[in-house]
């Protein structure tokens, strides 16, 4: 029994120690799990101690402070908001402001409202909040590594550098930067060159239609409250500059380029001079008109007020109007001569038509420059021009020392003058010289009288007459002097009868030139051709048997010295001129009658007495019908270079007049030539050539000196060193 109990007790104790086994290892595996939470309880019991840490200060000062906490947090609310709607503005800021540029500009309105708001606010909520972090440091109702923290935040938001917008307005500005320049591209294209320059009707109020211009004034608004203005005046001087360089390009300004060493004088770019003037006025009238008119409307609402001008004054002088104001100076600059007298006052005329435009566009400190240079061409082409003009008459009077035509044609002096004179006082030139000679005597505090201007023409006009009276007595065959008499004073009358300076001559000035010639004509052909029919003389001719051989040695005698004396005669006439057609004609005319009906009523009557002899074409060389038609070829024109205030040339650059002379006077020998060896044997030849060759002495001499054969209106030696 007590062996049975002693082993129950043994079970006991086993089944308890097993238990207590079973629970030590239940509760190890407990306190194994309970190990992460512990650290876990560990690492938060810091926070926990600040948070209950409140609780432990005086209640005064937790009062006080939820009071500072609550004003912190109000404004920083307020800010946050704001920054919730920036972000919401993102969205239609970046689509494409084309689809609606109003509801775009609108939105942008409030992202800049907003940031300002930011702006001014961010700063005081920033300020806010440092101050209670400071409070609560202060108090020490928060733990340290919680206020440091705290601190470490609002000193990085006070020194970002990042915007508060994210870069939202500055991709927002570029977008409508964008839409500036395309809008402007869109409808910004070359003027092309009206058929009349001058005529300014056809310039419309503005290439770009209202409703874009009201877009550009738009978003140059947004651009100029975000301080971008700049910004779209580049854009703009560089689209309407570009445009304006594309419709002077179409007109070819390569001329513009020109150098003073490409050319000799005013003739060789007298054609560029006329397209100039033309040029210059639709630059000026349409082009430069249009782009001041475009600037005003962009630009006149927007920004400074002389913002436009300031922007027409660019895109003016990126086009290339200084370009058109050096060529006059080129101009302006040339060797004197008459006809740069004509093209200076072309210059002139066509900056006089410009010359409220030049004032109107061209205004302000802006166009200093352009200003500067328009007013030292128009200097120049003044003084260049009352320089030559008052020049002309002594010019004209240097001309007497050369010798006259050897043809006995009218000079070529005399044509140009003649017809240069009246040019000058045409209605295209005569207002233009004028108002030049009054604006020229006005700087030197001198007044201008209307008959200076004709009295010099007059005095010019006189001189040329002088030259003429001298010209005349350097002949030295008599017959040639009256041709040469005849001639000019048939050009005086013909060529000044009806115009302006015939009217300033007067009639009967003209009417001695018409007399005078008639005069010359009756002594040019009693001191020549009228010399011949009295060598077809009847005396001594008997025709009846007795006296038939010594009538016919007669007839052969009369007829030899007619022959002969006819054919010196015109063979020197051959080469001489009547530079009038008319007269010319006339002149054939009249001496067909003086020699004509002699010769074949003689011919007639005894020419049978030669014409049945062994050598009868010997002395019966002519018939009437063949001296008429040889008469009627005389003084032909021969051809030449022709006096004309405008001369043409083929390829823009003036040729050598020398040259031209050399290749005419060759074609006339060759002709000439030809003629005589188809009617003059080598012997006879031979005697022609003796009898028609002037003197040795004779033979070579300086040829006239006129406006286009050379340098003939040369400065004399104290004109030309003010000119150097």
């Amino acid at each position: 029994m007590g062996e049975g109990r002693k082993v129950e007790s043994l079970e006991a104790v086993r089944r308890s120690l097993r238990t207590s086994l079973d629970r030590t290892r239940a509760l190890g595996a407990a306190l194994a799990r309970a190990g992460p939470r512990l650290d876990e309880i560990r690492q938060r019991l810091p926070m926990m101690e600040a948070a209950v840490r409140p609780i432990r200060a005086d209640r005064d000062a937790l009062a006080d402070a939820g009071g500072h906490i609550g004003r912190a947090v109000v404004p920083a609310a307020a800010v946050l908001k704001v920054f919730d709607a920036v972000h919401g503005l993102e969205r239609p800021l970046l689509s494409d402001p084309r689809a609606d540029l109003p509801g775009y500009l609108a939105v942008l309105k409030h992202l800049e409202e907003a940031l300002r708001f930011l702006s001014d606010n961010c700063g005081l909520a920033v300020q806010w909040l440092d101050d209670i972090v400071d409070y609560l440091d202060d108090q020490t109702l928060a733990d340290q590594r919680f206020i440091m923290g705290l601190k470490s935040c609002l000193d990085s938001l006070n020194s970002s550098p990042s915007p508060l917008d994210g870069g939202l307005l500055a991709a927002t500005l570029d977008k409508l930067e964008s839409e500036f320049r395309l809008l402007l591209a869109e409808h910004t294209t070359p003027l092309p060159m009206p058929p009349d320059a001058s005529d300014a009707s056809t310039i419309s109020t503005s290439p770009i239609p209202v409703l874009v211009i009201n877009k550009l004034r738009a978003i140059l608004e947004r651009m100029t409250a975000n301080h971008l203005l700049d910004r779209c005046v580049s854009i703009f001087v560089d689209v309407r500059g570009s445009n304006v360089r594309a419709s002077l390009r179409a007109l070819n300004l390569d001329y513009l380029e020109i150098t003073p060493d490409e050319f000799n004088d005013v003739q060789s770019i007298e054609g560029y001079i006329e397209k100039w003037g033309r040029h210059l006025q639709f630059a000026v009238k349409h082009v430069f008109e249009t782009e001041l008119k475009v600037c005003i409307e962009v630009f006149e609402q927007t920004g400074p007020p002389d913002v436009a001008v300031s922007c027409f004054a660019d895109i003016a002088a990126q086009a290339g109007i200084l370009g058109f104001l050096r060529f006059g100076m080129i101009v302006a600059e040339t060797r004197k001569d008459p006809i740069k007298l004509l093209k200076l006052l072309d210059v002139f005329a066509t900056l006089n038509k410009l010359r409220l435009d030049f004032n109107r566009l061209f205004r302000g400190k802006d166009c200093v420059e352009i200003q500067n240079q328009t007013r030292d061409l128009i200097r120049r082409v003044i003084d260049g021009a009352c320089d030559i003009f008052w020049e002309l008459l002594h010019q004209v009077e240097l001309q007497r020392q050369m010798p006259p035509p050897s043809d006995g044609a009218v000079p070529r002096l005399v044509s140009f003058i003649t017809e240069y004179c009246n040019k000058l006082l045409s209605d295209e030139y005569r207002p233009v010289l004028t108002q030049v000679l009054i604006i020229h005597r006005s700087w030197k505090q001198e007044k201008f009288q209307e008959e200076m201007l004709t009295d010099a023409i007059l005095n010019i006009f006189k001189a040329l007459e002088a030259n003429f009276d001298i010209w005349s007595k350097s002949y030295g065959d008599t017959s040639l002097c009256f041709l040469f008499a005849m001639n000019t004073h048939w050009h005086f009358y013909k060529n000044l009868k009806g115009t302006r300076l015939g009217e300033l001559l007067g009639e009967a000035k003209l009417k001695e030139h018409e007399q005078y010639k008639d005069y010359y004509v009756a002594y040019f052909l009693r001191e020549s051709w009228g010399k011949l029919p009295p060598l077809l003389s009847r005396e001594g001719l008997i025709l009846f048997s007795g006296g038939r051989v010594k009538a016919r040695d007669l007839v052969k005698q009369r007829l030899k010295g007619f022959n002969e004396s006819f054919n010196e005669m015109y063979l020197k006439q051959s080469s001489w001129v009547i530079s009038d057609n008319d007269l010319r004609e006339k002149m054939c005319q009249l001496v067909v009658q003086t020699i004509v009906p002699s010769y074949r009523s003689y011919m007639q009557n005894y020419g049978p007495l030669v014409e049945q002899d062994a050598s009868a074409s010997k002395y019966a060389k002519y018939t009437a019908q063949s001296l008429e038609k040889m008469l009627g070829s005389l003084f032909q024109h021969k051809p030449r270079r022709t006096m004309s205030l405008s001369i043409g040339h083929s390829n823009g650059k003036l040729n050598s007049v020398m040259n031209n002379l050399s290749r005419s006077a060759s074609t006339v020998i060759v002709l000439v030539g030809q003629w005589i060896l188809s009617k003059f044997s080598q012997v006879e030849l031979m005697h022609i050539l003796i009898r028609i060759l002037p003197p040795p002495s004779s033979r070579h001499h300086v040829p006239m000196s006129l406006p286009g054969d050379g340098d003939c209106f040369r400065l004399p030696p104290a004109a030309a060193a003010r000119e150097t």
